[in-house]
């Protein structure tokens, strides 16, 4: 007989969204239940972001040891060893793991179900020999990797992101299906590592960023070898002898093959809608997701979906802001409306790529001839001279009254400057406010003021000598 529990709070999924949901819970004293199937801290700590900014690390650190003749630092090449830069990997995991353990959370009060949990009707889930009839659900069972129907995939080995940390020797030629930021940072991480890498990319690779800033990353990873094939779609593999072969067709109707040792699979990710029923909670949904409301609910009232489950944008981050968002509206009861226009993204590979808010493209749309393109380029801020590290821009996208709109940005540490506009784009402020600001020097941060100032450039000097006065008011 099922044992009866009845909380208030029941989470599906113990990834980055079900966690913080959990935690902020019981925080506040609330009942929880949590269910997980899998392993604790869900895709993202176990075969995603973790893992691989892991590893782009380690690479990183090989490019260093080999790059140093600019700097007047003359080293031999670097010794590599793929098994000990995956075993950092593992040491990584290992070390932000009992953050995300059941230990933790049931200390924190939250009852943990390692059980595979599924609806049984509108308002009970069956976890194992437990019957759960919660006050409200938080779905936030994640995503798993989309593999593509391409003939003969099945009959060969491939990897996803679950199986590509098992590595334990470089492989000696990794073909990728995908040019997405998954697909081109474990291209540039194997690389580094030893690997000749090919990147099969059916349409434009980074084709959600802006085309010139994504340009310039791709130019940086073709330079250090990587082949990356766009608009050139796979049309088949096959085992042959010890390898991989890959037959794709280009743009051109031209056909490209290309024999691998190693082939991963990057095309995606697909949401983890099968076996929860779905159908028996009176949940509405498709293969792109759980279908919800602004504020994250679910056509059951009772039930919420955030995270990668609920479609729209797959980022760790954007499962943690929809946790919040969730909390506020079942423990406070309070309004809640997810804005997509808010969330940053950021591409690791080197150099970085980062984004928030509106592209130049959605922003004409929307405001026409208002806005304003404003850029800084990494070659005239002087610690990049200082570093090496003068390929990048930045662009601010400003709008009416010179209020920020969006922000791209492509070079070194472009993940962090993103934090900064991210919190301005989240205030709303103006271009006066970026060019006011102090930044200290020598910092990659000045570039944020430099393109804000640009804005005034073509004010006229009645203009320029308000701004001058507002500016000695503010720090004089």
């Amino acid at each position: 007989m099922a044992k009866l529990l009845t909380p208030d709070i029941c989470v599906i999924g113990a990834g980055s969204g079900g966690l913080s949901v959990a935690a902020a819970a019981a925080a506040f004293g609330v009942d929880v239940v949590l269910i997980e199937k899998g392993k604790m801290g869900g895709d993202c700590l176990n075969y995603g972001c973790v893992p691989s900014k892991a590893l782009l690390a380690a690479g990183k650190a090989a490019k260093h040891a080999q790059g140093g003749a600019a700097f007047g630092i003359h080293a031999s090449a670097a010794d590599i060893s793929f098994s000990e830069a995956n075993d950092h990997v593992k040491s990584v995991i290992a070390a932000i793991e009992p953050h995300d353990s059941q230990e933790r959370f049931e200390g924190l009060g939250v009852t943990v179900l390692r059980e595979h949990g599924q609806f049984t009707s509108p308002e009970c889930v069956l976890a194992g020999d437990n019957e759960i009839k919660a006050r409200r659900f938080v779905i936030a069972a994640g995503s798993s990797a989309l593999v593509p129907p391409i003939p003969g995939l099945d009959e060969v080995p491939y990897l996803i992101n679950e199986t590509l940390f098992d590595l334990r020797e470089t492989p000696e030629h990794l073909g990728i299906i995908g040019g997405g930021p998954i697909g081109l940072e474990m291209a540039q991480a194997h690389c580094r590592l030893g690997a000749k890498v090919t990147v099969f990319e059916a349409q434009t690779a980074l084709g959600k960023d802006d085309p010139e800033l994504a340009g310039i990353v791709l130019k940086a990873l073709k330079d250090e070898g990587i082949e990356i094939l766009q608009k050139t779609a796979v049309e088949r593999v096959e085992k042959t002898g010890d390898g991989i072969t890959v037959t794709a067709h280009n743009e051109a109707g031209d056909t490209v093959t290309q024999t691998v040792s190693h082939l991963l699979v990057a095309t995606g990710r697909a949401p983890n809608v099968d076996g929860l029923g779905l159908e028996a909670a009176g949940v509405d949904f498709s293969k792109k997701g759980i279908t919800v409301d602004k504020g994250l609910r679910t056509s059951n009232r009772k039930i919420y979906a955030i995270g990668d489950i609920a479609g729209g944008l797959q980022f760790t981050h954007v499962a943690g802001y929809q946790a919040g968002l969730v909390i506020r509206s079942v423990l406070f009861r309070l309004p809640v409306s997810m804005d997509n226009d808010q969330v940053p993204w950021v591409t690791y590979t080197s150099p970085e790529l980062g984004h928030v808010g509106l592209s130049e493209t959605v922003a004409r749309d929307r405001f026409g001839d208002k806005v304003k393109v404003l850029t800084a380029d990494y070659s005239g801020n002087d610690r990049a001279q200082a570093e090496g590290a003068t390929t990048g821009r930045l662009k601010l996208i400003a709008g009416p009254g010179g209020r920020l709109l969006g922000a791209q940005i492509v070079g070194a540490q472009a993940g962090e400057i993103i934090n900064l506009l991210s919190l301005a784009l989240s205030k709303k402020l103006k271009m006066k406010d970026l060019a006011g600001f102090i930044a200290p020097y020598p910092t990659l941060g000045e570039l944020v003021r430099r393109a804000a100032i640009s804005y005034y450039a073509d004010m006229p000097k009645s203009g320029w000598l308000r701004f001058g006065i507002g500016i000695l008011r503010k720090f004089g």
